[in-house]
């Protein structure tokens, strides 16, 4: 049986993606929290790699980019479910649904997670808890960590020209509602891409009032939720449910 090894941030969108890929397709994988201040975590990249999270290491590859290991995974992990479906239009609409995840709503939900000092503060006690910190670090982090947090709001809004995030998040699943239709996934009856990294990237702020809100003011959205977390609990294998300190070998 394949087993992986993600590194990964616990606040990363783009991790959670991967995390629900892997699930998905029932792979068992370790999780190692990176630090990430000084990322000390990571195995050797190549030159031309960012120093970014996720990688993913599985089968003697290293890969990155959350876009790049979910096509890698359904290339090589046949499934069920393909992410990509067979039929062209499906297809290009699973493809166009993860690409508004990864230029829309990955911006979309840091505002809600950090946007006021309350939820700053939760989501700096998050990294604090989840990363590979030493002492002084995790100290600094719970100290501090919400002051820095709450300012990447600011700026993010300001960028997207926004001045609420909760508004600009409730237009951005106005959307998703609008490819989810009345179908159980956003392509039919089988989840594919869009699915997996829509509630990837949802799960970031399930522990946050946003996602509260979200679930309880859209019925559509909680249920299609709901079915996807189902088919990654009914498929998740192994030890990934537990992040754990990195090996010995990444932590020099």
């Amino acid at each position: 049986m394949t087993t992986a090894t993600l590194y990964e941030f616990e606040l990363c969108p783009y991790c959670q993606k991967v995390r629900a890929g892997l699930e998905l397709k029932g792979i068992a994988y370790e999780r190692v929290q990176v630090n990430p201040m000084n990322k000390k975590e990571l195995p050797t990249l190549p030159p031309s790699a960012p120093r970014k999270v996720p990688v993913l290491a599985i089968d003697g590859e290293v890969l990155w980019d959350s876009t790049e290991i979910l096509g890698y995974l359904d290339a090589h992990f046949a499934g069920p479910p393909a992410f990509l479906p067979a039929e062209e239009a499906a297809r290009a609409k699973t493809q166009e649904v993860e690409a508004w995840v990864d230029d829309a709503l990955t911006f979309a939900l840091p505002t809600v997670i950090y946007g006021t000092w309350g939820e700053a503060v939760k989501a700096a006690q998050v990294t604090a808890r989840t990363s590979n910190f030493g002492f002084f670090q995790n100290a600094m982090v719970r100290a501090g960590g919400s002051v820095v947090m709450h300012q990447v709001s600011k700026r993010i809004l300001k960028k997207r020209n926004e001045t609420d995030g909760r508004a600009w998040l409730s237009r951005e699943m106005d959307r998703f509602e609008g490819w989810l239709g009345e179908q159980p996934f956003v392509c039919g009856a089988e989840i594919t891409l869009g699915d997996v990294a829509t509630h990837g990237a949802l799960t970031c702020i399930r522990e946050f009032p946003a996602f509260t809100e979200l679930m309880g003011a859209r019925p559509r959205l909680a249920g299609w939720y709901a079915r996807v977390a189902a088919a990654r609990t009914d498929r998740r294998v192994g030890p990934s449910a537990t992040p754990h300190a990195p090996p010995a070998a990444h932590a020099s």
